[in-house]
């Protein structure tokens, strides 16, 4: 792909827009410190004070579940797959949401003042097992890590020619400083504030190539291209090799990968964790389901406009590449959303693409450097090096930490770069990697029964199933292990099941053969760290003393609120799964029906009136349900101003 924009932009959106915005968000954390009366103690640094409400947290689960894997690969799949690959994309990775919404609301009944989760493994398991989980769980922080930079650099290096080393340091800067001053507090105001960018280009997009464009302009228009486009170039297991079908094997075969690796990305990345820990308990399953459904329509709704006027455009002396298709490589890069946009908008459309990859990776990138310094800190530091540590001291412990791993993550990028590993490859492989441990840590609050080998043994032996797998069926399918052999949709199916049954399975068996009986009394022991207390040897286990109201805990009443919440987790998201997994794609595909153009049409309103609702729901509702707070902050600031202004003229 040819630069269209100069290299001057790319280093000012990455690096001045980047340091701006870590300076409004600096400044907003000392707004808050000022008018608010927030103080950034440890607890309130790695844990936000435990009392965010439900659309603030579910607008920092949205941006931190979007990558730019979100927003590329799912154009990219589009691109391979036809409508499917938007679908399969958004269902694949937006159930785990849902269904995490369940652990999230376990989480505060049975250990309500955890900072990570591997806490909970710590106090349930013991050492030998925390040390598993800390593998697994910083494991995964540097495979999200690595896919947001090498996706982030590719773009920018693609639309402005800068130089791909020099994106891959430069895109975390702005994000290592505000969340230095603001910690997880900070990154839900960021968070928030790239939802609104993200939305709000997501809409654009679509309104552009549906309504306004002179290439398309309308669902019919694109219907007709897409025909003519299979025609050209049909697609390749999919049913009469149409764009505009559910029936697709390749796509199938993506959505069963895609579901697999996201519930590792999910379940054992801290961050999500985090937002649970800094959600109201009464706030923690609403956001996590409205998260999750408001998370769908972004690449359900972007993929299905720009993956699809791929397709359709790549035959325009206006695209690209034009005359040819899309490289494979480029493809795999994450490079079909900024040729589409190129098309579509010209250099605005460069530049939307820009502003919109900068924003995800940034928003998830602070997700992903808060959740290391809270894991480095508390399973690291506090748990083997200084048990008697003060929050003062976890602090700088955690700033430290912030600053160090947002440098390893540039690192990582660009020797992975080297290496031919592209986004596409790392987003199927993760599965293969991590998504051994997802069921060992959900039976670690849902099942009582599983034991301390049977935590240990399901990730590790999981893992030791996953990997020869994975390279045995590139082997026995292409004849041979290489980089492109390893990256077929067989081989990453086969690894990443693998990964995800045998975990489970072996656990579940060692816990049958020899069942605990835990009743989770040692994690609601656990409690929180204050600044100033001094450490008693009886509070190694878990944290220093606290003032009993600063703590969460839980009467008869109150615990049986949560226990009707988690019974509604349970059966919502297990519904919402079930709609979004088997009920709405299977019958299309096995019907092999092909979208007529009414039905068309009508799947393109739905995209759009979902990504509307989305917008609703995590840009509006948080500000509705925060004006209190916000009233607060600008009477405080007006106090202030009159006060400075009468002291003037005196």
């Amino acid at each position: 792909m040819v630069a269209v924009l100069n290299q001057g932009l790319g280093y000012g959106i990455v690096l001045g827009f980047g340091l701006v915005f870590a300076g409004i968000m600096t400044l907003i954390t000392m707004i808050q410190k000022r008018f608010l009366g927030e103080k950034i103690t440890s607890e309130e640094y790695m844990a936000a004070g435990r009392n965010v409400k439900t659309g603030l947290v579910a607008s920092a689960v949205v941006s931190s579940w979007t990558w730019a894997a979100t927003l590329l690969q799912s154009s990219s799949v589009a691109y391979k797959y036809g409508i499917s690959g938007p679908f399969w994309y958004a269902s694949g990775a937006s159930v785990q949401v849902l269904l995490f919404s369940v652990l999230a609301i376990e989480l505060k009944r049975k250990c309500p003042n955890a900072h990570t989760f591997l806490e909970i493994i710590s106090i349930r398991y013991g050492r030998k097992a925390h040390f598993v989980f800390l593998f697994f769980g910083l494991l995964t922080n540097i495979i999200v890590s690595a896919m947001l930079l090498l996706g982030g650099s590719a773009v920018v290096t693609a639309l402005t020619g800068m130089n791909t080393i020099a994106a891959c340091f430069l895109l975390p800067l702005g994000v290592i400083i505000y969340t230095l001053f603001g910690g997880l507090k900070a990154t839900f105001v960021a968070d928030y504030t790239h939802t609104v960018v993200i939305m709000f280009i997501v809409l654009l997009f679509s309104f552009t190539a549906y309504a306004s464009s002179d290439l398309i302009g309308s669902p019919g228009r694109m219907y007709d291209l897409l025909h003519e486009a299979a025609e050209r170039h049909p697609v390749s297991g999919n049913h009469a090799g149409s764009y505009l079908t559910m029936a697709s094997s390749q796509g199938l075969m993506f959505g069963i990968i895609n579901l697999c690796s996201n519930f590792g990305t999910v379940f054992i990345d801290n961050a999500y964790w985090q937002r649970a820990i800094a959600a109201s308990p009464h706030s923690t399953v609403k956001a996590y389901l409205i998260g999750g459904l408001s998370w769908f329509a972004i690449p359900f709704t972007l993929a299905t406009t720009l993956g699809i006027a791929a397709v359709a455009l790549e035959s325009n002396e206006r695209f690209p590449t034009f005359p040819n298709r899309i490289l494979p490589s480029d493809v795999s890069a994450g490079l079909v959303a900024p040729n589409a946009a190129v098309a579509l908008l010209g250099t605005g459309g460069a530049v939307a693409v820009l502003l919109l990859v900068f924003m995800a990776v940034t928003s998830a990138a602070s997700a992903e450097l808060i959740a290391v310094s809270s894991v480095c800190t508390f399973d690291v530091y506090r748990a083997y090096i200084n048990p008697m540590a003060t929050g003062k001291q976890l602090i700088r412990v955690s700033h430290a930490v912030v600053a160090g791993f947002g440098i390893i993550m540039g690192v990582l990028a660009v020797i992975l770069k080297e290496a031919g590993i592209d986004l596409g490859y790392l987003y199927s492989l993760m599965g293969v990697l991590i998504s051994s441990a997802v069921l060992p840590v959900t039976f670690s609050l849902m099942w009582k029964k599983q034991n301390a080998l049977a935590a240990i043994a399901g990730p590790i032996g999981g893992l030791c199933i996953s990997i020869p797998a994975w390279l045995i069926c590139a082997k026995l399918y292409s004849g041979e292990i290489t980089i492109a052999t390893t990256s077929t949709d067989q081989a990453m199916l086969a690894g990443n099941l693998a990964a995800l049954i045998s975990g489970g399975l072996i656990s579940a068996i060692i816990s049958w053969i020899k069942p605990d009986n835990y009743t989770f009394e040692g994690t609601r022991s656990l409690r929180q760290v204050t600044d100033d207390a001094t450490p008693t040897p009886e509070s190694n286990n878990s944290t220093e003393d606290i003032s009993p109201k600063e703590e969460w805990s839980f009467d008869a009443e109150e615990d049986a609120k949560l226990a009707r919440a988690s019974r509604f987790a349970r059966w919502s998201s297990g519904t919402m799964t079930v709609v979004l997994i088997l009920l709405w794609p299977l019958p299309m595909f096995f019907s092999n029906y092909v979208f007529s153009r009414g039905f068309y049409t009508g799947w393109v309103i739905l995209s759009i009136i979902w990504a509307i609702c989305s917008t609703i729901a995590v840009t509006i509702y948080p500000i509705w349900e925060s004006r209190g707070a916000i009233g607060e902050v600008f009477k405080g600031m007006y106090n202030f101003i009159t006060e400075k202004q009468s002291t003037a003229v005196v």
